[in-house]
């Protein structure tokens, strides 16, 4: 039975403004309802990878706590860009997204996305990491996909479905649409599993 019969007693909500993760229920052929609480995506400092993006999905979760009916699956996203023992989250400016670009470039980073599912019984945990190695961009080319393509609602001020993932990107170990804002495959599998078991 296909994901979209097996979640028909079910109201799914996605607690995610991004476009692209949106895009991704649709073209799974999901019924949903977006929902959004705003949170301060603030993490303790001593935590690693993803360790971060785990701590960020079950807080904005958390939003939602006493919220939630018999029969709702909350589902909650964080990604982070971990490159040199660091996290890069979204730029604050142009100025910040050029920076960003220019420590990426000729080398290899990682995408990390964490997925919270809440229920009124139970929260799984998922995360996914894809390895990016990005080639040398000139400053001319970072600004010019800085200024066209305003990449300030992304981590690590890129998108690798724009310009930039078909002129820069070489090399990608991993899913590619984890790289975009979310595993879609163990969210399908995850969901799956939810709905079977209910």
């Amino acid at each position: 039975m296909i994901l979209k019969q097996l979640l028909k007693n079910h109201n799914l909500i996605l607690a995610s403004g991004s476009p692209r993760r949106q895009k991704f229920f649709k073209d799974l052929e999901l019924d949903f309802e977006i929902r959004l609480r705003p949170i301060d995506e603030i993490f303790p400092h001593h935590l690693k990878g993803s360790e971060i993006s785990d701590y960020l999905a079950k807080l904005k979760a958390a939003a939602f706590e006493g919220e939630l009916k018999p029969g709702d699956i909350l589902v909650t996203s964080d990604t982070i860009v971990w490159h040199k023992g660091m996290a890069i989250n979204k730029p604050q400016d142009e100025a910040d997204a050029i920076r960003m670009i220019k420590s990426l470039c000729n080398s290899t980073h990682e995408v990390i996305t964490s997925v919270c599912f809440k229920t009124v019984d139970q929260e799984i945990l998922i995360n996914d990491t894809t390895r990016v190695t990005f080639n040398d961009l000139n400053d001319e080319e970072i600004t010019y996909y800085v200024e066209t393509h305003k990449p300030m609602d992304k981590a690590g001020a890129y998108g690798i479905q724009d310009w930039i993932g078909l002129a820069g990107v070489t090399r990608v170990e991993g899913s590619y649409f984890n790289v975009m804002g979310l595993p879609v495959h163990l969210v399908y599998k995850t969901l799956k599993t939810i709905a079977e078991q209910s």
